[in-house]
């Protein structure tokens, strides 16, 4: 097999130029830098370990090269690698938790461990010096402590037990290096030591000891790391205070099998000052005591916690994991090791050992110790990634973070370019001009810079001219201007001036354009005059259009405000390719809908089925076109809440020309594609990543081949497919409505057709059970109507049964109605009544029927409540007459109660069952 085979090194002679997904994880930017770095190999194969979201990335730094293990769905939470850095095991929180460990030479997954014990995931994992055991600690209100044998076939837990809150939240445990059978665990304020033996459920030293300043009259402070002392009789706790807890064991370690009754106590003796920072790091390497501080500082104690040497740059922040090389340097001839107090052999082979330092300010060190040299290998950004952009013409990207760092990095060869910090404010968005002269960039404090593309120094002065952070920015396509949106819900619009024989930029005029938050700026080009054209779009379903030629300084004009949804949210606008004599653009909304709207009338013309991956589409471009692409062939780019993907164009509902991928659990904030479009760029916001994809389109061609052509994916769609009982009901009513047409009775032959009019499409709708409003129904017969008429100038006038079924699963909802969103309505709408329940009065209920949304004259309320509550005629009264409203308006007072829940509307009115 591929482990039984693997050796060090092998990793990345794997070849990868053969993906068989449309998109395939090329390159990691950034890391968690709250989880340790650990060093695989060192010298001239330096190898780092670390966990960037939900991936392992295995980073060769010489050779600028990146492995990624992958299996994750929600963000690492934990990570640990065996003393021989050979296995790797990691774990997750969030739904379907993973515990998961990796063989590091083959990057083979070797064991995956699905029920994890606890619903939230998992806080703190260790492995076993002999590798054969996990203990990992949930992440639960009630922590729960699991050991696994992870070598065995079937990966069960041998013991757990469940811990007290009052123990305090655990995050951190490690084996004791010369007994698998024994372990330690800390909070901020507890430490707790366990004993476990496999034949037994309960395994517990569980001595929990919480230190007061009384305890040993001294500020004790909060607990961060454990160890166990190589001399098999102590343990030690570093603490924020800067002191070190030894704890005793009253009697010496036995074999699993020799254990005593009831386990032997454990015995804080002495606390001991070492420094006043900080300790945020210990470790036991060999027979030495090493710890990392807030200040940056690594120092090394022999086994009576004598000092032996310091390591320190005044540069370097809090130190968040030391991670020791496996390889001994050659022994200094130069330094006098009579300066180690403890000049005995393994101490100066440990002391031998380079090793790899990461901070929590997201940098990482080599630290060589013949030279004490610091050397930094990685600068990432602190804190959240928002803003991305690739540059129109080159292969360069630009990454922004709120903590102010802009990176340039040249993305076919990944090569780190260029830099610059901003300390003023975050970096919220970017943008390059399309001539790929200036990188403009807005900030969380409202301020907007306009840079060089390439220097990354200011071309002018900043403007200031938002209340709020700039959340979009983007250049016309002749680079005259630049519009922004901010969190104020306002549009501002800078323009290119030329000024003392010199062009600059200058404000000229900014806009509060919407009600609630913006999601889109666009700009694009008249079809006559050639001239930028400018929109936005907001969360207030409003698409407003803008006249920058008639806009004058500190007056922008508008001309257009179109409403484009009617219950929807529009998340996301871009620009339809010109596909046909008609010119469109694309919105796509809350409901997993997609529509194409007439770019000139604003008339919806097309609503499509989006690709349905847990969440809707946040953002979309349109793929540029590779060499090697299908001229004829067009792809669009999205990324969801935590997913990018790619969908085959033009849109048609078919969910097999559409396809996503896991970027960022915790949220995907923005995206870019490369100018050739054979990379996309994510953004992941807070988890302070982003990654590079490599676009595969043969792959999704295959993919959407696979799925069926014609009209078999959209059977696939209908329950029971082409040969269920739903497709037989539906010919029905398709030939049914001809007989309703042509006269139920009559003597004359019938013409059996292929087609309906337009004007039964809700009839047939609503048999099928898909109840659309006026207004979607006006857009479904409008739909069909001028769908030629652009090319021919005609209008259709009826529907076949296929395309029948493709407007079905376009329009219908893509989710079923739930009760919960009854309920948040009656929330909205209703009141507490004296039992606490959410009604709606009666009365209420039928004028806000009849006022608003589409409302209802008092007649079809009358005739539709009849018809729901009439249902219940026994057997020999005679039905209600619907235009007698005499009669409605009693059986309304009688049938419905005069408060009315969200239970009573679904299963009284409506007459719906509800699920328990």
């Amino acid at each position: 097999s591929l482990v039984w085979g693997a050796k060090p090194g092998m990793l990345f002679q794997k070849n990868k130029d053969k993906s068989f997904h449309p998109l395939e994880l090329s390159w990691v930017f950034g890391y968690n830098s709250s989880l340790a770095v650990h060093s695989l190999m060192d010298g001239e194969e330096r190898v780092l370990l670390y966990v960037s979201s939900h991936t392992v990335v295995i980073h060769d730094i010489p050779r600028n090269r990146q492995f990624h293990l992958q299996g994750h769905t929600n963000v690492i939470s934990c990570l640990c690698v065996s003393e021989d850095k050979r296995w790797v095991a990691t774990a997750d929180q969030g739904p379907d938790a993973l515990i998961m460990v990796w063989d590091s030479y083959s990057g083979v997954p070797v064991c995956t461990i699905f029920e994890t014990q606890s619903e939230e995931g998992i806080c703190a994992i260790a492995i076993s010096q002999d590798a054969k055991y996990l203990v990992t600690i949930s992440a639960a209100t009630v922590q729960k402590v699991c050991v696994w044998r992870w070598t065995l076939p079937t990966e069960k837990v041998i013991c757990s037990t469940e811990l007290k809150p009052e123990f305090g939240y655990q995050d951190y445990v490690i084996f004791n290096p010369q007994n698998p059978h024994e372990f330690v665990s800390n909070s901020k304020t507890q430490v707790i030591f366990y004993l476990w033996v496999r034949q037994s459920q309960l395994w517990d030293k569980t001595t929990a000891w919480l230190l007061s300043p009384q305890t040993f009259k001294c500020l004790v402070g909060q607990f961060s790391q454990s160890v166990f002392h190589f001399n098999n009789t102590q343990a030690l706790t570093g603490t924020s205070a800067g002191k070190l807890v030894v704890w005793d064991m009253d009697n010496p370690q036995t074999l699993p099998e020799e254990l005593p009754a009831k386990p032997h106590g454990i015995t804080a003796t002495k606390v001991l000052s070492m420094q006043k920072e900080s300790l945020t790091v210990l470790q036991v390497l060999e027979s030495c005591i090493v710890t990392g501080d807030v200040g940056g500082q690594v120092k090394f104690y022999d086994g009576q916690l004598r000092l032996l040497t310091i390591y320190s740059h005044d540069k370097v922040g809090p130190i968040r994991s030391i991670s020791f090389s496996t390889v001994l340097r050659d022994p200094p001839t130069w330094r006098d090791m009579s300066q180690w107090v403890d000049s005995s052999n393994s101490v100066s082979l440990t002391l031998n050992r380079n090793f790899i330092l990461s901070t929590s300010d997201a940098t990482m060190l080599h630290v060589a110790t013949d030279s004490t040299n610091f050397e930094r290998i990685m600068e990432e950004a602190k804190k959240a990634v928002n803003a991305i952009a690739c540059h129109p013409q080159e292969p360069l990207v630009a990454v922004g973070s709120h903590c102010g760092l802009l990176k340039v990095w040249e993305y076919r060869q990944t090569k780190y370019l260029a830099s610059r910090i901003f300390t003023e404010a975050g970096i919220q968005c970017l943008s390059y001009d399309p001539e790929g002269h200036f990188l403009a960039a807005g900030f969380t404090d409202g301020s907007v810079y306009i840079l060089d593309a390439i220097s990354l120094q200011s071309i002018c002065k900043e403007f200031q001219f938002s209340q709020s952070p700039v959340t979009h920015i983007s250049f016309s396509h002749d680079s005259k201007y630049l519009a922004t949106a901010d969190e104020n819900y306002s549009v501002t619009v800078y323009r290119r001036v030329l000024e003392n024989g010199s062009r600059c930029w200058e404000h000229l005029a900014g806009l509060d354009s919407h009600s609630k938050p913006i999601r889109n700026i666009l700009f694009g080009v008249h079809p006559d005059s050639k001239e930028p054209r400018l929109l936005s779009l907001g969360e207030d379903r409003q698409l407003v259009e803008y006249d920058l030629k008639s806009s004058i300084k500190d007056c922008l004009v508008v001309t257009h405000r179109d409403r484009l949804e009617q219950d929807a949210v529009p998340l996301c606008l871009t620009w339809y390719p010109q596909l046909s004599t008609e010119s469109f653009f694309l919105t796509a909304n809350n409901c997993y809908k997609m529509k194409l709207y007439n770019t000139t009338t604003k008339m919806c013309r097309k609503t499509l089925l989006g690709p349905t991956y847990g969440s809707p589409l946040e953002k979309i471009q349109i793929l540029p076109r590779t060499s090697s692409a299908d001229p004829q062939q067009h792809y669009l780019v999205y990324i969801t809440k935590d997913k990018v993907g790619l969908q085959m164009l033009p849109v048609d509902g078919n969910p097999h020309r559409s396809s996503a991928f896991i970027c960022h659990p915790d949220g995907a904030s923005d995206f870019a594609i490369s100018q050739d479009g054979r990379y996309i760029f994510t953004a992941g916001g807070r988890e302070r990543t982003s990654m590079k994809w490599k676009v595969n389109l043969h792959a999704l061609d295959a993919a959407a081949f696979l799925g069926g052509e014609d009209m078999m994916p959209f059977y696939n769609l209908l329950d029971g497919g082409r040969d269920g009982k739903f497709f037989r009901e539906l010919e029905d009513y398709f030939y049914y409505v001809q007989l309703c047409s042509q006269g139920i009775i009559t003597l004359e032959r019938r013409q059996v057709s292929t087609h309906i009019p337009l004007v039964e499409i809700p009839s047939v709708m609503r048999a099928i059970g898909f109840y659309p409003s006026e207004e979607e129904i006006e857009e479904m017969i409008n739909e069909i109507k001028f769908s030629k008429h652009a090319d021919t100038g005609e209008e259709v006038t009826e529907i076949n049964l296929e395309d029948f079924i493709k407007l079905y699963i376009n329009h219908r909802p893509a989710l079923s109605l739930s009760m919960k969103t009854i309920q948040r309505a009656f929330q909205v709408l209703g009141y507490d009544n004296k039992k606490g329940d959410k009604v709606i009065d009666r009365g209420d209920f039928l004028l806000l029927l009849q006022r608003r949304g589409e409302q209802m004259t008092e007649n079809e309320l009358a005739e539709c409540l009849t018809t729901l509550l009439g249902r219940r005629t026994r057997k020999g009264e005679s039905e209600l007459d619907t235009s007698d409203l005499t009669g409605a308006a009693a059986l309304t007072e009688e049938e419905i109660p005069a408060e009315i829940t969200a239970e009573i509307f679904v299963r009284d009115i409506l007459g719906f069952p509800i699920a328990e």
